[in-house]
């Protein structure tokens, strides 16, 4: 499921940028929830995920840059596109890490490439994102948000830091090369995320959140090495 907002204090202007998003998804055969707000508070206020959003600019009391400024300082990881009336505007818009811009009024076919690059990003991205495909619903999840994934017959579960898990079929070999460096294959049926592990005694990694998982003895010297490796950069 791709989680999107708009944010736009123009009412008719939302509703178009929701129509535009809802029928491009729709001929991906992918599934979308879709949150409007009128106000960047509104925006800040809300604690869903939001993997792309939609922000204008020129807003009244809290304008979209500092929304944006706000939102990146809570760590906000999503694609972030900028909607402006006022091209110079856009040269701002580096400092808060967006993904693209689009001039009022909305062109379609501009709308159009900059979706298709987005997608393709999403898809391709193999630095902090994994896009999963169950069916015809997809999710964007950061590698920062798996502690570890774990394979049980044929299907691979994703324990997330919200506590939630999502399963999907795929083979942990296929995983395990969509996944950066932080991630290690301890065990045959598991693959940890370095950033979450807490500590490592007798042949157990002791995850955030509690979990402990098992370090098959053919990959615990591997995986000393690698932990001593991990912590030495994070220094």
């Amino acid at each position: 499921m791709i989680r999107i907002a708009i944010c736009d204090d123009e009412k008719n202007m939302s509703d178009n940028i929701r129509a535009m998003v809802s029928a491009f998804f729709r001929r991906e055969n992918m599934e979308t929830v879709i949150l409007q707000f009128s106000c960047g508070k509104e925006l800040l206020d809300c604690d869903k995920n939001i993997d792309i959003l939609f922000l204008d600019i020129q807003m009244k009391d809290m304008d979209g840059m500092e929304t944006a400024r706000r939102l990146r300082e809570r760590r906000f990881q999503g694609f972030l596109i900028f909607i402006t009336i006022l091209k110079e505007m856009v040269f701002q818009s580096f400092e808060v890490q967006a993904y693209d811009y689009l001039l009022k009024p909305i062109d379609g076919k501009q709308f159009q490439k900059t979706m298709e690059r987005l997608l393709a990003s999403i898809r391709n991205n193999g630095k902090t994102n994994l896009l999963i495909q169950k069916g015809y619903e997809s999710s964007i999840i950061s590698f920062g948000d798996i502690i570890f994934c774990e394979i049980i017959d044929r299907k691979v579960y994703l324990h997330l830091l919200s506590s939630e898990v999502i399963d999907y079929y795929d083979r942990i070999e296929h995983l395990e090369t969509k996944l950066d460096g932080r991630f290690f294959r301890c065990h045959r049926s598991f693959l940890i995320n370095m950033q979450h592990l807490k500590s490592y005694k007798n042949a157990t990694a002791y995850m955030e959140g509690g979990k402990e998982i098992p370090v098959s003895r053919l990959r615990s010297k591997e995986f000393s090495q690698v932990v001593l490796r991990y912590m030495k950069n994070r220094i």
